[in-house]
């Protein structure tokens, strides 16, 4: 059992919501050089951000937030038919520099944490395997936490989150095989079905949705373009995502 400790963060809104309203869990990290820096940011007036949780590199946890607040950790965000996340959401900030400050690998200590906390609130608030989410899932264009080395294929075998049940090497033969207008048709729908938010008419955001799907499921190669790899996973995830 690992202890949570108390700290106070006073951005959030006012009025509670009900337990059912919570329907999500969203990782972040906190792409800040200093844990002190992230966390005086987590609890300024002035930065107007916060989460519920806050995991520390040697694994400790903070909760900033009560769980039936409003925290202010999601910003503009889409997923399946809702929109402001915030609403229906724990938000789980992890401190690691990100892609700015030298982006690093999440540490043992961490992805235990992460576990603990996730299970632990998964379980209390029944979220479903699917609902786990990242940052860049929901906010593809302007985010990419927690990033291609956040552990979600580990977590996943304790259905912390979806993850596709495809034999890495036969997957990997079919990386950068091109594939034709009506594939590319039907993964782009294997998105939205997932629950990725799609911008039709604008390509440029399409290719940001791409690379969120890439960062989480196909972290290896992240080039916003669609291959037979990319349509197989999609595949897979659309068929499983409710076992």
């Amino acid at each position: 059992m690992i202890e949570i400790k108390q700290f106070y963060s006073p951005n959030f809104d006012l009025i509670k919501r009900k337990k059912e309203n919570i329907k999500f869990l969203v990782f972040h990290y906190t792409g800040m050089k200093t844990e002190k820096s992230a966390l005086n940011r987590l609890c300024s007036k002035k930065s107007k951000v916060s989460s519920h949780y806050f995991i520390k590199k040697n694994g400790s946890i903070i909760n900033l937030v009560p769980d039936l607040y409003i925290s202010w950790h999601a910003g503009i965000s889409f997923w399946k038919k809702l929109k402001k996340i915030n609403k229906y959401s724990i938000g789980i900030e992890i401190h690691n520099p990100g892609h700015r400050h030298g982006y690093k690998s999440f540490n043992k200590k961490q992805i235990n944490s992460i576990k603990y906390l996730s299970l632990k609130l998964g379980k209390k608030y029944n979220i479903k395997r699917e609902n786990y989410l990242g940052h860049s899932d929901i906010a593809p264009k302007r985010k990419k936490d927690p990033g291609e080395k956040f552990p979600w294929e580990f977590l996943s075998k304790y259905r912390i989150g979806a993850w596709h049940s495809l034999d890495k090497k036969i997957l990997k033969k079919y990386r950068l095989q091109n594939i034709n207008i009506l594939e590319k048709k039907l993964f782009l729908n294997n998105l939205i079905k997932i629950g990725y938010f799609l911008e039709k008419k604008k390509i440029n955001s399409i290719s940001f949705v791409i690379k969120a799907f890439q960062r989480r499921f196909r972290p290896q190669l992240i080039n916003g373009k669609t291959d037979f790899e990319c349509l197989k996973i999609s595949k897979n995830l659309v068929k499983y995502r409710h076992n």
